[in-house]
């Protein structure tokens, strides 16, 4: 029997989700029983706070939007200063499966393994893919699933992340791992499944000028991380 690592927070980053984020929490809670579920709302406009408080869940309310980025950052630096010593962050539209929470628990459990990301590349589409590519080849990074919300941190990985070194950034991937790798923390990747998006659509991937924008920020970012420092090795199972 596998020993997760205890206390466990869910960082739920959340923006006008109402329709999905009762579900999400009540998923949580059937699959799991020892964890606190975070919602951090990012200035929504609808009920998402009401909703996510009445399915149990601790919500910090942003008073203005910070990104999905600022959100979870937000999250993980709460985590940090309640001593959790492992946190899960995954999306609010509903497209992530509770139950994969165990399997990257189990693995972030191990003394090998510092991040734990959930792996669905099948999921890309032919913008994202065009992305990934190139985000790979610029960055030496093999993971096959740059931009999954699905991830597992340590507490080496929360405290890294808490720092001020990780706030200026607008997307939570390339930035973000990049600044793991950086720090030399070990990462792994395992594959999960996930549901369709049932609400909204994909802030970057949703047209080719989202893309390009996105693509020339990441590839600046990329360059001066390479130029700053050297890489190091990923883990990927």
């Amino acid at each position: 029997m596998t020993i997760f690592i205890q206390p466990i927070a869910i960082l739920i980053p959340a923006k006008n989700e109402v329709n999905t984020i009762g579900k999400v929490i009540a998923a949580i809670k059937t699959c799991l029983t020892d964890v606190t579920v975070v919602v951090i709302d990012d200035a929504s406009q609808d009920d998402t706070v009401k909703i996510a408080q009445s399915a149990g869940a601790k919500v910090l309310s942003l008073p203005f939007s910070l990104g999905a980025w600022g959100a979870i950052q937000t999250g993980l630096r709460y985590a940090l200063k309640q001593e959790f010593n492992t946190a899960i962050t995954m999306d609010a539209d509903g497209q992530h499966e509770a139950n994969s929470i165990p399997v990257l628990l189990e693995r972030i459990a191990s003394p090998s393994c510092d991040v734990v990301i959930g792996s669905y590349p099948q999921r890309g589409s032919g913008l994202r893919q065009i992305a990934w590519a190139f985000f790979r080849h610029l960055s030496g990074i093999p993971l096959t699933d740059l931009t999954s919300g699905l991830r597992a941190y340590n507490r080496a990985a929360i405290t890294l992340l808490a720092a001020p070194a990780a706030t200026l950034l607008d997307y939570q991937d390339m930035g973000v791992l990049m600044l793991l790798h950086k720090a030399g923390l070990r990462i792994q990747e395992i594959p999960i499944l996930m549901y369709p998006r049932t609400n909204g659509h994909s802030r970057i991937f949703n047209s080719w000028w989202a893309v390009s924008r996105y693509m020339l920020h990441t590839a600046i970012l990329c360059l001066a991380k390479i130029k700053s420092g050297k890489k190091t090795q990923c883990h990927t199972k």
